[in-house]
């Protein structure tokens, strides 16, 4: 069974990528530096935000080579390793984990979505964490999926030993409601959703991995730090000033939303990786008078 132990803020980093779309792997770093400066308990590769699916495996290994080398051993270092065949997801857990990832975020084949039933659901994970050799953190996101992670089959899987805890970032409470059931000393859940971060703190959850974290990582820091402490005043606070953000930006424009307000606090954000299209020039005036107030 992993003693390892998740909580606190995660930042699930973009990739910078050059004009000529390759990954810019200097600014990739210098990112990295100024999220862990600013205070976030991890970096996390390869997930939503960082244009996971337009990636190949030659640049994924860059990405956590890049990135083992800067975060601390006291910082966790996840990577996303989510493939459509069982198979390909464990190869990508292997890869990760003999590179330096201590911790695999694994999003749920969706692309045929009738067939992910709840057996074949079950039977990828429960092959995918006998296979890994580092800890397994299962990943609910609707939006791209277009379908979820139930609850009780989550319970199931938390019996895992190697399944070591869940990122939903649905945006539903009650789906966190559900799987904080299945929440035990060798189970975490944390949210995905930045605009309710404290809300989900409030139900239980250990931490979040949220991408208003990338540019509002103080004010992020600040409610995990308000809530532990109990300082409501300085949590409450906080969470009022990322919720625009959160909505605005994360939701309302994704990744190349994200981009901009990067670009916006000085970080290096960059273009999006075609098919994406970067945001218009009112869409950043837009992000950068957000990031102002």
């Amino acid at each position: 069974m992993s003693d390892l132990k998740l909580a606190g803020v995660l930042g699930p980093v973009t990739t910078p990528f050059t004009a000529a779309e390759t990954p810019d792997l200097v600014g990739l770093a210098s990112n990295i530096r100024s999220h862990l400066a600013h205070g976030l308990h991890g970096i996390v590769l390869c997930g939503s935000t960082g244009e996971a699916a337009l990636l190949d495996e030659t640049e994924r290994a860059q990405l956590i080579e890049t990135a083992r080398a800067i975060v601390p051993a006291d910082r966790l270092l996840l990577m996303g390793t989510g493939a459509e065949s069982t198979k390909q997801c464990v190869t990508r857990c292997r890869d990760a984990g003999a590179r330096g990832a201590v911790a695999v975020l694994v999003v749920a084949p969706h692309y045929y979505g009738a067939q992910m039933t709840p057996d074949a659901l079950r039977a990828h994970y429960q092959r995918v964490a006998d296979e890994s050799p580092v800890p397994v953190v299962l990943y609910n996101i609707p939006k791209y999926m277009h379908f979820r992670l139930e609850p009780d089959m989550v319970a199931e899987l938390s019996m895992h030993e190697n399944i070591i805890g869940i990122k939903d970032s649905s945006g539903d409470l009650a789906l966190v409601e559900g799987y904080l059931q299945a929440q035990g000393a060798s189970f975490t859940v944390l949210t995905g959703s930045g605009g309710q971060l404290l809300n989900a703190l409030q139900m239980g959850a250990r931490g979040g991995i949220v991408a208003v974290g990338l540019f509002g990582a103080g004010l992020c820091v600040d409610v995990y730090e308000g809530f532990r402490t109990r300082d409501l005043v300085r949590a409450t606070a906080a969470q009022e000033k990322l919720k625009p953000m959160a909505s605005q930006i994360v939701a309302g424009l994704g990744v190349p939303g994200v981009k901009a307000a990067l670009d916006a606090v000085g970080l290096v954000g960059g273009p999006v990786r075609m098919p994406l299209r970067a945001c218009t020039a009112e869409q950043v005036r837009a992000v950068q008078e957000l990031m102002r107030a």
